[in-house]
């Protein structure tokens, strides 16, 4: 009787992916929205292996693509009947020097971390609002606080996130609905491992990028799917539009 309906962007890996983990465990309606089937199928399967017993979907959406929101929450609130968390896990993230920044690139960024957050909050909100509640976290980045060598494009993008979420805690206040976000710093996703994966030495570029962090480590998604489970509980029911680092301390 006390579950939720929990819907995630980017519930396909990383840190989406942990999230749902966490929110399954809890005995929550888990709905993980991503572009590709396969691995939507195959984060639903990891769900399951997981958590046993746990009533995990996968619905295909592209957050650039205002149809497609509409259609992921009409879909889950058909299924559950309502909506009481969102997450907005999906994110791109790619450097680039501003003169090597091509207007495709630039739109991608703020297509996917902007437009789909903004879009996939305003479907979401519609349902919210008829049972005045609900909790909204939007994954930001430490980039979205200070700003990152070649990542001109990624931080204006979570920046506006941030800022996204400081209104819309505002703004929908009056119906009970908090929003806040989370700022990870490098954390030990699928991104990640793309990234690293560039250097001829892993090991050694890993250890570069962990060096400049107070606690000496990059974060697991594990550790950030901890903080968004937190924002969403009673426990943090006086929480709202919060910007939460959770970044090994490289922003203090």
């Amino acid at each position: 009787m006390d579950s939720k309906t929990v819907l995630i962007t980017g519930g396909t890996s990383g840190i989406g992916l942990a999230t749902a983990v966490k929110f399954a465990g809890k005995g929550d309606n888990v709905v993980l929205l991503g572009r590709d089937a396969d691995r939507g199928l195959r984060a639903v399967k990891t769900v399951m292996e997981r958590i046993g017993g746990a009533n995990c979907n996968y619905f295909p959406c592209d957050v650039r693509k205002i149809k497609d929101c509409k259609n992921a929450v009409e879909k889950a609130t058909e299924l559950y009947g309502s909506i009481d968390v969102l997450v907005n896990s999906a994110g791109v993230y790619f450097e680039r020097a501003i003169e090597d920044m091509g207007e495709e690139d630039f739109a991608l960024i703020m297509d996917i971390n902007v437009k789909g957050t903004y879009f996939m909050t305003q479907q979401t909100v519609l349902a919210m609002k008829k049972q005045s509640s609900g909790v909204i976290v939007n994954v930001s980045s430490d980039a979205g606080i200070h700003g990152n060598m070649l990542c001109s494009a990624y931080c204006a993008s979570k920046g506006a996130v941030n800022l996204f979420t400081k209104a819309m805690a505002l703004e929908l206040a009056p119906w009970n609905i908090r929003v806040n976000s989370v700022c990870p710093g490098d954390v030990m996703t699928p991104l990640t491992e793309k990234q690293l994966a560039q250097y001829p030495d892993r090991e050694a570029a890993l250890k570069e990028m962990s060096s400049v962090y107070p606690l000496g480590k990059i974060g697991t998604p594990e550790e950030i799917a901890g903080v968004i489970e937190f924002l969403c509980s009673d426990a943090a029911a006086f929480v709202n539009g919060a910007i939460w680092s959770v970044d090994g301390g490289i922003t203090a």
